[in-house]
């Protein structure tokens, strides 16, 4: 078999059980949840209407008298929500509710995020903050009117869980199916999926593993490094669709980029050898002075362990979450100039949509550099952590 199919073969057959387990916990997920439908909902002022019981006449509604408010519609897209919001209907929002699932004095509440639409917008006791540092999460009504009141414990399946879900959902599927067409033709050249693939594994194994950790050590991490560069890659991408189930800023979530840079700060401490962590307690070529009495050095060197992976975190977070506000600043242009003529709305619209297609694009230039960006720094600090040193 030829070495680079059998690399390459190697790895997806691998992929298979990190990707069962993750079926499972997301079966185990579904199954938790209560038994209620589940389907598109359309919100009609305070009530909610299935959206196949909604009639024509229903759907024309009346004129929207509220002011199209561009920095709501920005946030309400970048920042995660316990709803994912679909299309607006003339006077009418597209809805797909999602599980809330609460612990709050040692008691367990699980409900769907639709029960808030109502005229109190509260349901068993709970609300979703609109005000303060608390401002988009679940909170107890008490603690909503006066600011205090009991501890809310929230694990729901919020749009940006949903949305890890759904990309590791489609990612298993694909490297399932890669790796049984390997273990069914491990002799023929690369077809479909497979052309695809391969060239950007073997990319990763060659110009960023072998490279920064070495060729003696870089199999112990080139899964880890996969992994992480499909996930932002494939969410990246996810992302700039605007219909679902893309649109989630999956990788503009600082939670979701502060993980994975954990997990390299993690592994790299693990991982460092003996020589890497007397460099960090004593560094050579310092004077003496700048160890003792005072451990200046070894101060500096610590904290630059931590700022390591804080890089990562806000890069990644900070460059996917400026181009979706940069898009959907241009698609607000159009309606705020529409609000005033709407001859002058279908003017800005051209060269508006114009910039926004060319955003689009570079949009996809970042989403490939990003993930690139992020496995790339992380191998580098893999063999930083590894290197032996030379004896001369």
């Amino acid at each position: 078999m030829p070495p680079i199919i059998q690399t390459t073969g190697k790895f997806m057959i691998h992929c298979r059980f990190a990707s069962l387990i993750l079926v499972v916990i997301f079966l185990c997920t579904l199954v938790s949840l209560p038994q209620v439908q589940a389907g598109a909902m359309i919100q009609e002022g305070s009530t909610l209407k299935p959206a196949d019981s909604v009639s024509t006449q229903e759907l024309k509604g009346k004129p929207v008298e509220e002011k199209f408010n561009p920095g709501e519609m920005i946030m309400e897209h970048v920042v995660d929500n316990h709803e994912w919001h679909i299309a607006r209907i003339g006077h009418f929002d597209l809805y797909i509710p999602l599980p809330v699932l609460l612990i709050c004095e040692g008691q367990f509440h699980a409900f769907w995020s639709s029960k808030f639409h109502n005229e109190t917008h509260s349901y068993l006791g709970f609300t979703i903050s609109k005000q303060g540092s608390n401002k988009g999460k679940i909170v107890t009504v008490q603690q909503e009117m006066s600011g205090k009141g009991p501890n809310v414990y929230d694990f729901s399946i919020t749009k940006t869980v949903l949305a890890i879900f759904l990309s590791s959902f489609f990612l298993i599927l694909i490297f399932i199916s890669v790796a049984n067409r390997y273990r069914k033709e491990p002799n023929q050249a690369p077809h479909g999926l497979q052309n695809l693939l391969e060239p950007l594994i073997l990319f990763i194994r060659d110009d960023v593993a072998k490279s920064s950790i070495g060729e003696k050590k870089y199999e112990k991490y080139l899964p880890y490094l996969l992994t992480i560069f499909f996930f932002i890659l494939f969410n990246n991408l996810l992302g700039i669709i605007p219909i679902f189930p893309g649109g989630a800023n999956v990788t503009g979530n600082i939670a979701v980029t502060g993980v994975m840079a954990f997990f390299t700060l993690i592994i790299t401490t693990i991982n460092g050898n003996r020589h890497y962590w007397i460099d960090i307690i004593n560094t050579p070529g310092v004077p003496w002075w700048l160890k003792l009495p005072i451990p200046l050095m070894p101060i500096v060197e610590i904290i630059g362990i931590i700022t390591k992976p804080f890089v990562l975190m806000v890069r990644l977070f900070a460059n996917m979450t400026a181009g979706h506000i940069i898009i959907l600043g241009f698609i607000s242009i159009i309606f705020i100039f529409g609000q005033i003529s709407s001859a002058l709305g279908i003017g800005v619209g051209i060269p508006t949509l114009l910039f926004m297609i060319f955003m689009d694009l570079l949009e996809l230039l970042v989403a490939v550099i990003q993930a690139y960006v992020f496995t790339l720094l992380s191998a580098l600090y893999f063999g930083l952590a590894t290197i032996e040193p030379q004896h001369h």
